[in-house]
């Protein structure tokens, strides 16, 4: 197998001072991040979709295998089949599958099986791992799958942030129904569920506050 050529890296080297900036303007941004369950149903450009889905692309992956697709619905009918065996999901995990701490851990942000935003929103992206590629000579393994798509969907959560646009993890367990509904080979498996869009006039958000530097960081 031949090797990728290599070629110097161009990414320019920036001053102490520039570098804080960066990451205190970057920070700053993430920062208003906020998960939203009120979407208005406001058209968005399908290049900002496009873009967005590209800026996911960008993430590492396991041998550059790159062992993700992003499905983006936009069709009436097709959010409505997705919102339909989604809420089933939810019934039976709300009122079945989840231990009653979890009930508990999920009551101060009032949410429910109910999930109006899967119609709203004018998009859907659905996000499928490979755990190998399928090719005319056979399948093709891929490397550190759950790693790879996590962190592809990191960058695809920022990317619409930055874009000004809102969204929600949406994860009902189980998620084979997405496989189903939208025709996916069978080497994907569906892991992630976001709504994306505009949020709508009347929505609102917990007022929570993210844990403190010193909880969620230690330095040796």
């Amino acid at each position: 197998m031949s090797k990728y050529p290599f070629i110097p890296h161009s990414r320019p080297v920036l001053s102490d001072e520039q570098l804080l900036e960066n990451s205190k303007t970057f920070y700053e941004e993430m920062d208003t991040r906020r998960t939203v369950r009120h979407f208005s149903s406001r058209p968005v450009p399908k290049e900002v979709i496009e873009n967005i889905i590209k800026t996911a692309s960008t993430a590492p992956s396991g041998a550059h295998k790159q062992p993700w697709t992003f499905a983006i619905i936009s069709s009436p009918d097709m959010k409505r089949k997705i919102r339909i065996a989604a809420e089933k999901e939810e019934q039976e995990n709300y009122h079945g599958r989840m231990s009653e701490e979890w009930i508990r851990d999920l009551e101060p942000l009032g949410t429910d099986e109910h999930k109006p935003f899967l119609e709203d929103a004018p998009y859907l992206i659905a996000v499928f791992k490979k755990a190998y590629d399928i090719h005319p000579e056979g399948k093709r393994k891929n490397y550190y799958v759950n790693e790879s798509v996590g962190l592809a969907a990191v960058f695809l959560i920022a990317a619409i942030h930055q874009a000004g646009l809102c969204s929600l993890t949406h994860t009902p367990s189980p998620m084979n129904f997405l496989e189903q509904i939208l025709e996916r080979p069978k080497n994907e498996r569906a892991i992630l569920l976001l709504p994306v869009g505009y949020p709508s006039e009347e929505a609102v958000v917990p007022d929570i506050q993210r844990k403190p530097l010193e909880e969620v960081s230690v330095w040796y």
